[in-house]
């Protein structure tokens, strides 16, 4: 006598069960998804309102600090050769890549200019 394997007449139904689960779940995740300028609006204020203003001017100089850093690393400068380079000391340029001190023009150029050996575009943006 042999053995036959019995037919497994429900897998297709599990995998329809199981599909449409996660088709569901995947639709309440993405129900449940905001874009960054809705949570800014939720968690910061709606564009325009001071608190807004504050939290983006914040941001640009952490960008900057962040840029700085990038290109600094790029280059392969540690902060102590990037800071000799650029007439400065290595405190001062950690905490600008930190966000920890407003940087002047005049050092923002030296850093980038003579530190970095590149050239510091600027724009001005008008909404």
């Amino acid at each position: 006598m042999a053995f036959r394997r019995k037919p497994r007449r429900h897998r297709n139904n599990r995998l329809k069960k199981l599909n449409e689960l996660k088709a569901n779940i995947m639709t309440a995740k993405n129900k449940n998804l905001t874009s960054l300028d809705q949570f800014i609006d939720k968690k910061i204020g709606r564009s325009g309102s001071t608190e807004r203003e504050e939290f983006e001017n914040g941001y640009d100089t952490f960008k900057l600090g962040v840029l700085i850093r990038q290109a600094r690393e790029q280059k392969g400068l540690t902060q102590e050769e990037l800071a000799g380079l650029a007439g400065t000391n290595k405190s001062y340029i950690s905490k600008v890549e930190r966000n920890l001190k407003d940087i002047r023009f005049s050092t923002l150029q030296r850093i980038i200019n003579a530190g970095l050996g590149g050239h510091l575009d600027i724009s001005i943006r008008l909404e």
